[in-house]
């Protein structure tokens, strides 16, 4: 017979079902704990993971937007207003991420900044070296001229 943790390695939606249905029977010494941390921390880490990714994503178009305005396009403004719709919801839902926001655009900023002089030709130089944009600034309807 496989028990719990063993069912974690060979069939995961098996797994988490067979614990979800033991959690929920109040049979909680029989659930696989290690298993559910684990999971539990990787959800945690995969909300911050998007929300900065998304933050990245904005400050990209944002520097787009201002350093080539004679090439602006609606994708742009669509990829930052979704952006911040998805950072938007990501807050709401979690909270305590918002605390993040001010770093995640700083430890972001050089991605941001390398991807853009990838997109737009233009070189490092015409970037500031740190992040132009206030957290909100970026999360909010702000538009650079």
């Amino acid at each position: 017979m496989v028990t719990v943790s063993e069912s974690y390695e060979r069939d995961y939606y098996a797994w988490a079902m067979k614990n979800a249905q033991l959690i929920r029977q109040g049979k909680l010494s029989e659930i696989d704990l290690n298993n559910i941390a684990e999971e539990l921390e990787d959800v945690g880490k995969s909300e911050r993971r998007a929300l900065r990714n998304h933050i990245k994503n904005v400050i990209l178009h944002l520097l787009k937007w201002r350093y080539q305005p004679n090439f602006r396009e609606a994708s742009w403004r669509q990829s930052v207003r979704n952006g911040r719709i998805a950072i938007h919801e990501i807050v709401t839902e979690s909270p305590s991420l918002n605390r993040d926001i001010a770093q995640l655009i700083e430890s972001e900023y050089s991605s941001a900044q390398a991807d853009a002089v990838d997109e737009t030709g233009l070189s490092a130089s015409t970037f500031p070296p740190t992040c132009p944009f206030s957290e909100s600034q970026v999360s909010d309807d702000y538009w650079p001229d």
